[in-house]
């Protein structure tokens, strides 16, 4: 991580802390870190925290406190300190250290890495018109925002005379809805949880249409892969079997990551044999700290964030978009750097370092994929 990264880092989790509304201050257009001093504490050093606070009306200490747990979960931040009248103070991975240490979070936390607790005390209604892509879409919001803590409900408007029929066929398709009829714009249970309406543009078919011609799957991708406020294509190339189609090309990204484990167990290796000191140890190996694993890398250490911007934004089509990097990424690594030893080759450090890096994409495509509402087929 160089004084830039380290800057933006830094003024990414003020960007956090106000969001969040833990911070109120403006923002700052730049934050200044410096190389610490002889006989200081860490690598680098930084005094945003007192230059926030006057406006955030805090002790400079506790903005810094603020500061530090957004900023110490961060790839490369070894350690976070707070000095003086509140300074923050950074240690620097060692290279290599937080590749390792995000595989191991991805392994730790499975589907769920990513999902937080940013929006524990929201309470969002969510409101949609009787109309399939609206459901769905309602339906993924509430999947992403669940992720980051929120509570849901979703209301619908009136059922009318085929309402049955109509929530049978949208059953097929994941989505549940709490309530029928426009409930009062504030809760009164609730004042602070206004109606926010879900109002995508229409798709044009019937829930019923889309299922008999694409599939549950297909047809959720395909309603909620465009931003709402586009026209989603539907016609049967969601259903082709081939890289152009991004469905096919995530799910098939993800079905070749859990191959690949199997393909080594067949050869007497995993990401964690014995025969490791310890999981992903190949500090040497250029594959995971270089080019091209690095895009990879990038993409699985950015997804916490791009759940919770979805989150916020209330937009399951950045969760696709995501899916969509991160499977061209895996691809792009997996030609570069293959994971399995070929012909006479013995497995090395490098091969289980290369196959943790993508069981990872595995799981994160896995669990972006079940946000969205779309299985997650192991063998395509």
């Amino acid at each position: 991580m160089t004084p830039a990264d380290l800057s933006r880092t830094v003024l990414h989790a003020v960007h956090r802390a106000v969001a969040e509304n833990a911070l109120r201050a403006p923002v700052p257009a730049r934050v200044r870190v410096e190389r610490t001093r002889p006989g200081g504490s860490g690598d680098f050093a930084c005094a945003v925290a007192l230059q926030l606070a006057g406006d955030a009306g805090l002790p400079a200490l506790e903005v810094a406190r603020i500061l530090r747990e957004r900023v110490a979960a961060e790839p490369g931040i070894g350690r976070v300190e707070i000095t003086g009248p509140g300074f923050l103070s950074f240690t620097l991975d060692a290279p290599g250290d937080s590749d390792r240490a995000l595989l191991d979070a991805v392994r730790e936390q499975g589907s769920a890495y990513g999902h937080g607790g940013a929006l524990r005390d929201e309470v969002l209604r969510f409101h949609h018109p009787r109309e399939v892509r609206a459901a769905v879409t309602a339906d993924a919001v509430r999947r992403v925002v669940l992720s980051q803590g929120a509570r849901v409900r979703i209301s619908c408007e009136e059922a009318g005379e085929a309402g049955e029929a109509v929530e049978a066929e949208w059953g097929l398709l994941g989505v549940t809805v709490d309530a029928y009829g426009t409930p009062p714009v504030t809760s009164p249970a609730d004042p602070s949880a206004p109606l926010i309406p879900v109002r995508p543009v229409p798709a044009g078919a019937t829930a019923r249409e889309l299922l008999e011609r694409l599939g549950a799957d297909a047809t959720r991708w395909g309603l909620l892969r465009p931003a709402s406020h586009d026209r989603a294509p539907l016609g049967d190339d969601l259903l082709v079997q081939g890289e152009a189609n991004p469905l096919f090309l995530v799910r098939y990204a993800h079905a070749r990551a859990r191959a690949l484990p199997r393909g080594a167990a067949a050869l007497g290796f995993t990401s964690e044999s014995d025969a490791a000191p310890a999981p992903y140890e190949a500090a040497s190996d250029a594959a995971l700290y270089e080019s091209p694993a690095r895009p990879l890398l990038d993409l699985l250490a950015d997804h916490p964030r791009v759940l919770l911007a979805a989150a916020r934004r209330r937009a399951p089509d950045r969760v696709a978009r995501q899916l969509e990097a991160v499977a061209h990424a895996f691809f792009d690594f997996h030609a570069s750097c293959p994971p399995l030893p070929s012909g006479d080759e013995k497995p090395s450090a490098a091969h289980r370092s290369r196959l943790a890096l993508a069981e990872a994409a595995g799981t994160v495509l896995a669990g972006g994929l079940s946000l969205l509402g779309i299985s997650a087929p192991a063998h395509l």
